[in-house]
């Protein structure tokens, strides 16, 4: 090999040194400076997306603490199915159905009420207890006057 290439002149020893030098390079390049360059990159979207999680699980925690803040606020607040209870028994309404839910609201279902007295207990529940009625569904039931409802109401 080294007879050949002495036996080649000077210009194309040189451009055979100079093809070598930029093939050398470009398997330096191939072969260490672009998975170098890639899992970078790779490293880089990684730590990203954790510092995205990392925020995500702050605002977590600082809604956690808040609600435990507000947790003593809330055991202070009035047993929402007592204060309904209470407040049905006074307007002289059955109640058929009393379903809390995840949310804090609670379902009441009333069957056969009359209607003035119903009218009379959500103006109670809104005015005196400050409860906030989110949702009502009224049917009329057999009898005149008298009507079937779905009430849900929420903490106000």
């Amino acid at each position: 090999m080294k007879e050949w290439f002495a036996g080649l002149n000077q210009r194309e020893q040189l451009s055979l040194l100079a093809l070598g030098i930029a093939l050398a390079l470009y398997l330096l390049y191939m072969l260490a400076w672009a998975p170098l360059a890639e899992r970078r990159e790779e490293l880089a979207l990684q730590n990203k997306s954790v510092a995205e999680s990392l925020q995500r699980v702050d605002a977590m925690v600082s809604e956690v603490v808040r609600l435990r803040e507000g947790g003593a606020a809330s055991t202070a607040q009035r047993n929402l199915t007592s204060l309904v209870n209470q407040s049905t028994g006074r307007h002289g309404l059955q109640v058929s159905r009393l379903q809390p839910n995840s949310r804090g609201d609670i379902q009441v279902r009333l069957e056969n009420a009359v209607f003035d007295d119903l009218l009379a207990w959500l103006d109670d529940v809104e005015n005196r207890e400050r409860l906030l009625v989110t949702e009502i569904a009224i049917t009329r039931s057999g009898t005149t006057g008298r009507v079937n409802a779905t009430i849900r109401i929420a903490q106000g």
